[in-house]
């Protein structure tokens, strides 16, 4: 390889590394799959008190926490999101996934990249959802799933806490 060749992907490298350092360190959100919505949202809100925030919704259900978000979703879809193969066994997804919500869209795709280079699998590339925001994901070298997410609907305070807007 000649010395050009070699600095593309260092220099690629710092580029990233310079746009992460401005992005605040966060987990934003933390995902369970569940098998059944009504009983989980009914333990999470009625058991443990944690205060649902919004409507009821057929695959979904978040709560704010004290800085975090917590959000319950159906196993199976949830899978699919992450973009677990369909015809690989359930099994090798754990169920749950951690998220960082960014502040700006095309942050998505740089921290995807910079995670790809440390030695993360990308399970799903970043793309646009019909919610107007646009995620990825990424297992971690222990294959752990990690959302990275830019939602303009769930706005973030001046600390980089995800707030869920007004229960709508």
């Amino acid at each position: 390889m000649s010395q050009d060749s070699n600095q593309f992907p260092n220099q690629l490298a710092r580029q990233l590394a310079d746009r992460l350092s401005r992005i605040k360190p966060t987990v934003s959100l933390v995902t369970l799959n569940v098998t059944d919505l009504a009983r989980a949202t009914a333990f999470y809100r009625d058991v443990m008190g944690f205060p649902v925030w919004g409507k009821a919704h057929p695959e979904v259900a978040f709560f704010q926490l004290n800085g975090l978000v917590l959000s319950l979703y159906l196993r199976p879809l949830l899978a699919e999101d992450a973009g677990f193969p369909k015809d690989e066994p359930v099994s090798r997804f754990s169920g749950v996934t951690l998220a960082q919500n960014v502040e700006h869209k095309d942050d998505v795709d740089a921290i995807l990249a910079a995670v790809e280079l440390g030695g993360a699998t990308i399970l799903r590339p970043g793309f646009d959802t019909d919610w107007g925001g646009r995620v990825g994901y990424f297992a971690d070298p222990e294959g752990n799933a990690w959302e990275i997410a830019w939602n303009p609907g769930f706005p973030m305070d001046e600390r980089g806490v995800l707030q869920l807007p007004p229960n709508g």
